[in-house]
């Protein structure tokens, strides 16, 4: 199934009406999709309050009753889910929410050498926003026993572009962290459909993280979209 049915799935999985397997890839899904996470939590009110029909004396008055067992049945099937999958589901919740904050820092986690004594572990996130251009993102800095590695997490920018990040020393010594392309869709572009999700890769520079000064997203021919101080 498409990545783009997977995120009209969820809707339905936060009402607990996905069949098991449906479920369960979906699950799966949603351990990546920061986009779901974030939709995800946005129906945790509605199941609260569907869920609040079930239970007589609820206080809650129907505006239009639909047809006769369509409700009883839907609500029968929300409130076997929450028992099901509540947990469970708060959890993967509770992990993508992480993924939208550590960004690209758990990727720069993944890297050998992480925790093979190449460096002291430490990540170090710095995030902006370019107001003229609106492009946003984040970067983990690990330092390395060669430099630093990088992990870049760039949305709302728009394309057909070539981009690279640009490390940049406190004596002013620029070296490129990683090039890349930007398809038309864009990254990170909000109801742009198959285009919602953010970028994101890693590098790496022969500067420490003491030696850096900021970062910049820079087009190939010079032009900045955003720069991240560090």
């Amino acid at each position: 199934m498409s990545t783009n049915q997977r995120h009209r799935d969820v809707g339905a999985y936060a009402l607990g009406v996905l069949d098991p397997a449906d479920s369960f890839r979906f699950e799966e899904h949603l351990a990546d999709c920061a986009t779901c996470a974030v939709r995800l939590s946005e129906f945790a009110a509605l199941e609260s309050t569907l869920a609040a029909y079930a239970h007589p004396g609820a206080g809650v008055v129907l505006a239009e009753r639909p047809t006769p067992g369509l409700l009883d049945r839907l609500l029968d099937r929300v409130e076997a889910g929450r028992r099901q999958r509540g947990r469970r589901r708060m959890r993967l919740v509770a992990a993508a929410a992480a993924l939208i904050i550590a960004g690209p820092a758990a990727a720069l986690a993944l890297q050998p050498g992480a925790a093979d004594g190449d460096g002291d572990g430490t990540v170090q996130r710095y995030a902006a926003t370019d107001p003229a251009s609106g492009v946003s993102a984040s970067v983990a800095l690990r330092e390395r026993g060669w430099g630093s590695g990088v992990g870049l997490e760039l949305a709302r920018v728009k394309g057909p572009l070539t981009c690279e990040l640009i490390a940049i020393g406190k004596d002013g010594e620029e070296q490129t962290v990683t090039t890349w392309a930007v398809p038309e869709g864009g990254y990170g572009m909000p109801g742009v459909p198959g285009h919602e999700e953010p970028l994101r890769t890693e590098g790496g520079a022969a500067l420490s993280d003491t030696e850096i000064d900021r970062f910049e997203v820079r087009t190939l021919d010079g032009r900045r979209l955003v720069t991240i101080e560090a």
